[in-house]
């Protein structure tokens, strides 16, 4: 016993002092994962089009293809393993097998917690009978109920609930493992998880370390294990140690195309709340593109709670390079001045000579072309003023628009909860149009370049010939090709995050901007440099 003792602390001590000495490294590890999250998308999808093929060509096996499906878009899209997790349900109701019946619903409950759709998750584990299902699915069920508790805790955080379901959270974890087999990866993880459930942190995570020694994880195990051994790590005199587990978590999951992703999120407000906001700005957009592109509604809502902050931080810093530069710039233009004061001297001592007034002209050259440098960064400043004053305005108006409509559901949804009136929450959510909200939320964001652009749309029509230009038809300002270009003016020249904002498909934006440049009157890199010379008012 005293043995095993000593060489979990030397294992714990190793592993403290390992990400102290590689932070740095595993952050620039991590953007380098990221610069390559496409490649092993692209793997992810080949093998997806090699399951669907056996949709066709083997039929007998159809329930077992959807359940591989569905596995695969688990915890990489939504909506995809919903349709599959639907497929496996028809089917297991149009063969009359009931067995089949609740493995589904033990799927898709599970799903539906991943999106953070807690009622939903519910009414699915209400209709399993865990009776009909075999060992592992009994773990699986018995753990999910476990993880439904504890994020409801999570989502809730109030101090007369928090409590109570943590307590469920933990008994169902303690029914899980008497179903999982001895000494498996399963058991292991479920002791680790039940230490963080249950507040154990302060302890040393054993079962944790177990698994990270002895056993051969998938990537994407291996990220659900770090994201929970972090956990143990809290104090801020652990804080490198943390960052080292999050940001190889977030590793992981690149590495198995995972975007239902926590570590990403809590790695960047790690990284804000020790004063790193460069990075951290860097990997909550990250999480924030991954949420939008799993679909789950709960993260994308912290992640705007928590993205204002840092932006604000990063504005911050911005500023302080701007004065910085201002400093430089008045210190250029006093020695300027003190040039032109002592050529003008020069020129009064020996003006009768002829080198002195080529020398003159020169620096007279010189000044010219320095206040015209001038006058194009001041133009540039000014325009920057510009659409910064009217952009950060028109940001923290909307923000503060949904965050006063969100306050108000949610204290409608409490008031009739409370009261019991369950069957008045959902007609009320309907009222709640998201069509009519983004169409308000372009209009604006139209109304507010244009007054910024107001020869936009006239420079973008030059461009093309008479019978290819596009006008927009009253009331409206900008349409779908003109808005692309708009952002691109505004400096977001990324499809990813063109495509974000205007809730298109990567393909579909550089369909839309190769459209465009095909029928331009000028090459495609010209007519980019012509959008964005577009001049500010």
């Amino acid at each position: 016993m005293k043995f095993l003792i000593v060489k979990i602390s030397l294992l714990i001590f190793c592993f403290n002092a390992y990400p102290s000495a590689k932070k740095d490294s595993v952050l620039a590890k991590l953007k380098m994962e990221i610069s390559k999250k496409k490649q092993y998308d692209q793997h992810k999808i080949l093998r997806i089009q090699k399951l669907r093929s056996e949709i066709t060509s083997r039929p007998n096996t159809i329930f077992d293809t959807y359940l591989k499906l569905f596995e695969e878009y688990e915890y990489n899209k939504f909506d995809s393993a919903y349709f599959y997790g639907k497929k496996m349900l028809d089917l297991s109701y149009k063969e009359h097998d009931v067995i089949k019946q609740n493995e589904s619903k033990v799927k898709l409950a599970s799903l539906l917690l991943h999106a953070g759709m807690f009622k939903e998750t519910f009414d699915y584990l209400k209709e399993i009978n865990p009776i009909l299902l075999d060992r592992q699915y009994k773990y699986e069920y018995y753990a999910l109920k476990s993880g439904a508790y504890s994020n409801l805790a999570i989502y809730n955080s109030d101090e007369n609930f928090t409590k109570t379901y943590n307590a469920k959270a933990v008994s169902y974890l303690d029914s899980a493992i008497v179903f999982c087999e001895p000494k498996s990866f399963d058991l292991l993880f479920t002791l680790g998880n039940r230490q963080v459930v249950a507040g154990e942190t302060n302890g040393p995570p054993k079962y944790f370390l177990e698994l990270l020694k002895h056993y051969k994880l998938t990537e994407h195990n291996r990220a659900r294990l770090l994201t929970g051994l972090a956990a143990f790590y809290q104090q801020d005199d652990q804080n490198d140690q943390r960052i080292w587990l999050l940001a190889e978590s977030a590793i992981s999951d690149i590495r198995s195309s995972t975007k239902e992703t926590l570590a990403t999120l809590l790695l960047a407000e790690d990284l804000f709340k020790h004063g790193d906001v460069d990075n951290a700005y860097l990997f909550i957009q990250q999480s924030r593109d991954d949420a939008g592109f799993y679909g789950n509604r709960l993260r994308k809502l912290k992640i705007e709670s928590v993205l204002p902050d840092i932006a604000a931080q990063v504005n911050i810093a911005t500023q302080r390079e701007k004065n910085k530069f201002l400093t430089y710039f008045l210190s250029i233009s006093l020695v300027t001045a003190v040039i032109s004061l002592v050529s003008f001297m020069i020129f009064i001592q020996f003006r009768k000579l002829k080198i002195q007034d080529e020398v003159i002209k020169a620096k007279n050259i010189e000044l010219n072309q320095v206040n015209d440098q001038l006058l194009i960064t001041n133009d540039k400043l000014r325009e920057f003023a510009t659409v910064n004053e009217k952009y950060i305005g028109y940001f923290f108006a909307v923000i503060s628009g949904y965050i006063l409509k969100l306050d108000r559901l949610k204290k409608n949804v409490e008031r009739k909860i409370l009261a019991k009136r369950f069957g008045e929450i959902l007609p009320g959510l309907k009222d709640i149009d998201i069509k009519q909200e983004r169409a308000i939320l372009f209009n604006t964001f139209d109304r507010v370049f244009m007054s910024i652009f107001p020869n936009f749309v006239t420079v973008f029509n030059s461009l093309l010939k008479q019978e290819d230009q596009i006008w927009p038809k009253a009331p409206e300002l900008l349409n779908t090709d003109l808005r692309i270009f708009a952002l691109i003016r505004l400096g977001i020249i990324d499809n990813q995050a063109i495509a974000t904002i205007l809730e298109y498909s990567v393909n579909t934006i550089y369909v839309y901007k190769m459209r465009i440049k095909a029928k331009a009157l000028v090459p495609g890199d010209e007519f980019d440099k012509i959008i964005m010379m577009v001049k500010a008012v």
